[in-house]
């Protein structure tokens, strides 16, 4: 086990923004970073996920709502920021901060140590004891992939959008994009200037404008409160694209070689697939008592053990700049007063 890991008071797992939306609440009631508490991450490149993004990739919010705590986004108030720069922006608030992660440290689980208030944090290189440990790992950690994509021939690529990265990446023909939320809604406009593309659709989505974002996004969201059933999408509407070119068809069902099948029984022979069909959290090295007798947002069921950044653990929007440093002063609250 690297040194400077033992004998501190919290553990901060994932320096993303969650992770750091902690770090800044902690330091906010004193506490000390590399002293007192410590981020491990386990990208061994030292980069956080926004910087593999697709290169044209917008924020929802505007620059004023993509916002942590101490350091405010350098760009006009009204821009809705990409990636990238957000990505530069984490790494300014970290240098901000003055936390140094331990990168390239992968956390496989954690546990109570008898029926004490020690926790031991199970990780790639062994164990090590603390008190308190915070799961801020993401909830766009591991990409959805449906089962009928391992059926799929195409003479193209089939990419989910977690590894595209720009148009050239696919080659020229007929483009099948499946997911018809933000993302997919995205890549269709981006595509629909070079290739011929068809986005599937499996729920006809509300259109809001890009503006309106962090009001529809906090719409509903009472602690583990059900968001609304189907979820709008914001900028362009599935009517705009049209306009642009891009043909929307049902939700795919099945594929066999070449060939996909929608709902409505039509098929399609794409050149290439882009799957932008959503991510699972990296919550999955969490135990059971994690989601057992959960009390307040972002607690657990473990005494001691956190969750921050995950909306199945919290409410809609605790994943977004805006949304998770209300979960993170909670934690760190929490943290300090614990005995």
């Amino acid at each position: 086990m690297r040194s400077g890991l033992t004998h501190r008071r919290a553990i901060i797992v994932g320096a993303g923004q969650a992770g750091l939306a902690v770090a800044a609440a902690l330091i906010g009631l004193g506490f000390r970073p590399q002293q007192e508490f410590v981020v491990v991450d386990a990208a061994t490149d030292r980069q956080r996920s926004w910087a593999s993004r697709w290169h044209s990739m917008r924020l929802l919010s505007d620059a004023r709502h993509s916002t942590l705590p101490l350091r405010p986004l350098p760009l006009d108030p009204h821009e809705h920021p990409r990636a990238d720069e957000i990505a530069n922006y984490l790494d300014q608030v970290q240098h901000t901060l003055g936390v140094d992660p331990f990168w390239g440290l992968r956390v496989v689980g954690v546990e109570r140590r008898g029926h004490g208030s020690v926790l031991q944090l199970q990780t790639a290189e062994g164990d090590v004891q603390t008190r308190n440990v915070v799961c801020a790992t993401g909830a766009a950690t591991h990409p959805r992939i449906p089962a009928w994509a391992q059926q799929l021939r195409v003479p193209g690529v089939v990419l989910h959008s977690a590894h595209y990265q720009f148009p050239r990446q696919v080659p020229t023909g007929r483009v099948l994009i499946v997911g018809g939320g933000n993302s997919g809604v995205q890549l269709a406009r981006e595509l629909s200037a070079s290739h011929e593309v068809t986005l599937a659709v499996r729920t006809r989505r509300p259109h809001r404008p890009a503006r309106t974002f962090p009001v529809h996004a906090r719409a509903g969201s009472s602690w583990l409160g059900r968001p609304p059933a189907v979820q709008p999408v914001f900028g362009d509407s599935y009517h705009a694209l049209r306009h642009a070119g891009v043909a929307v068809a049902p939700a795919v069902t099945g594929a066999d070689g070449g060939q996909v099948t929608f709902a409505d029984g039509s098929t399609l022979a794409p050149d290439s697939v882009i799957l932008a069909t959503g991510y699972d959290p990296g919550d999955d090295w969490l135990p059971a008592e994690a989601t057992a007798a959960r009390s307040r947002p972002a607690m657990t069921g473990l005494p001691g053990l956190f969750v921050a950044g995950i909306p199945a653990h919290s409410r809609p929007g605790a994943d977004t700049l805006a949304g998770v440093s209300r979960d993170a002063a909670v934690i760190a609250r929490t943290i300090a007063d614990r005995p």
